[in-house]
């Protein structure tokens, strides 16, 4: 079959033919051909067979416009990009059954308009036809697109079908932690796959659609905050006959009630096994583990989940109850020395003996001496914001027990800056989930600019964190406003863009800003 002759996008494969062979009529029409299996020429044989018999010219394709899946019968939808190798398949698949007596040698896209609601493939096909001659064609398929809407996007219009959901808690009164837990959940995008979001008391609802997106939630909460979780399902209905179930699931998810800046006050077990380090502690980040630090000693500690839950420990404050405090006198402790089995000390304080007396009472002569962590950053006449444990009525388990002599006066939480100028000179922004609210506290604008004042002071929480320029806010540069507060650079922020940019990237897609 080394010679061949093609005519009108057909090709007829003739018999191996010798130098010795010469032509010979057509058994039909009577012109000059050579020799070959069936003796007819290729315009006869054309007449006479059609192999593409059989094979559908316009095919149905179901197209899913809310998620751009394409429908793979029986009931499996995938996404496929424009004359990509999985959209031909698909295709291809739909002809299957009726190519099953040709052979297939080639097949490829044709260009057709993006809105047409076409996909055009050229296929190219052999058959064996009379007395072993082999036959090829080539013809085009349409196919055409119908739009249809997948059971997924059905239960994210139905709003409340669900099948699986996740129950978030934390028994606090700030929400500092959810604020950073939605800032890594928008990084991640694992908010995508959520029927709906819906922030109650306490907590959040994340309502999905199938159980694994549920349990991959899960999974990922477990890996970025300290939690713990508990499952449980609930039989909606059963059929006898197939044997099949429909169940609702439901995850709860309990992350421990300690945020940053919270006093708390460990069991004298704990604060054994972590260093021999003080009971009295402040919390001074909460990411996968809870990060604490010994006021008095500057000795640092990670908390992870499974330690928590087998010594649990509160918060002795929140930061309602945070006042304000003024330094009168500070000295630097250069030389510190620990203990036998003491655990490591943080690099990043410096510890400082303080004199320091309450904004409220300047009017009388009651000071209060304490250390702090925050020998870095105070100079006399700072404020601070800090927790009297002098004259506060604390009801604590393991603070009852300690030596009255080992429970400080006053712990010092953090230094005070001016919240007006700090959001004046704020050009950057955070992105939000789409969630209802119901129940909002008052207080949640407050607790809001804590976080963000947060993410300035700490360059290691801001690290997990998308942070975009605000273009609408016009950076304020005085000299006479800079109080010293904390500020993030340009480089550390990412550019937002809109769909009116040019660029090229699609709607909520972060880009690094070229400085």
């Amino acid at each position: 079959m080394s010679q061949c002759e093609r005519l009108s996008g057909m090709e007829y494969m003739q018999t191996p033919a010798t130098s010795s062979q010469g032509n010979i009529l057509c058994c039909t029409c009577g012109i000059l051909i050579p020799p070959n299996a069936a003796n007819m020429c290729v315009s006869c044989l054309r007449k006479e067979v059609d192999i593409t018999e059989g094979i559908p010219k316009q095919v149905s394709v179901h197209f899913c416009k809310q998620c751009e899946r394409y429908l793979q019968p029986p009931g499996t939808w995938v996404q496929c990009a424009l004359e990509s190798r999985e959209l031909l398949a698909l295709c291809l698949k739909k002809l299957k059954s009726s190519m099953s007596k040709v052979r297939l040698i080639d097949a490829g896209f044709l260009w057709t308009e993006p809105h047409s609601k076409r996909i055009k493939i050229k296929l190219t096909i052999q058959k064996e036809v009379m007395n072993g001659a082999i036959l090829q064609q080539v013809f085009v398929v349409d196919f055409v697109i119908h739009p249809q809407m997948c059971e997924d996007c059905h239960r994210v219009e139905a709003k409340d079908f669900w099948k699986a959901v996740v129950q978030v808690r934390q028994k606090t009164v700030h929400k500092k932690t959810f604020y950073y837990l939605e800032q890594l959940i928008l990084k991640h995008k694992l908010h995508q796959n959520s029927l709906r979001i819906k922030e109650i008391h306490e907590g959040i609802d994340f309502y999905y659609g199938s159980k694994q997106h549920a349990q991959k939630m899960v999974d990922f909460l477990q890996c970025t905050v300290p939690c713990r979780s508990k499952a449980s399902q609930r039989l909606i209905s059963h059929d006898v006959h197939s044997n099949t179930y429909n169940y609702k699931s439901t995850f709860s998810v309990e992350i421990v009630p300690i945020c940053k800046d919270n006093v708390v006050c460990l069991s004298p077990r704990l604060a054994q096994s972590l260093g021999n380090m003080g009971q009295v502690c402040v919390c001074i980040r909460v990411t996968s583990t809870i990060h604490l630090i010994d006021p008095n000693t500057l000795q640092i500690a990670e908390v992870d989940n499974n330690t928590y839950w087998r010594y649990p420990f509160n918060s002795l404050c929140n930061p309602r109850q945070l006042e304000e405090f003024i330094i009168m006198d500070i000295d630097i402790i250069r030389d510190q020395k620990l203990g036998a089995g003491a655990g490591l000390r943080s690099n990043k304080h410096i510890l400082a003996e303080v004199w320091v007396q309450k904004s409220s009472e300047m009017d009388t002569n009651q000071q209060y001496h304490c250390r702090t962590f925050l020998g870095h950053l105070l100079n006399i006449g700072d404020v601070v914001l800090g927790f009297d444990f002098a004259n506060a009525n604390i009801n604590d388990e393991f603070l009852n027990k300690m030596n009255p002599h080992h429970v400080p006066d006053v712990v010092l939480i953090k230094k005070s800056y001016d919240r007006a100028k700090r959001v004046k000179r704020r050009n950057w922004k955070l992105r939000e989930m789409e969630r209802d609210r119901e129940g909002m506290d008052t207080d949640d604008e407050r607790q809001y600019q804590d976080f963000l004042e947060d993410l300035e002071e700490d360059e290691a929480l801001r690290k997990n964190v998308n942070i975009f320029r605000d273009s609408s806010k016009i950076p304020v540069e005085s000299d006479t406003d800079d109080d010293g507060a904390p500020q993030i650079s340009l480089m550390e922020m990412l550019e937002d863009l809109s769909l009116n940019d040019a660029t090229g990237f699609s709607l909520m897609e972060p880009v690094v800003e070229q400085i």
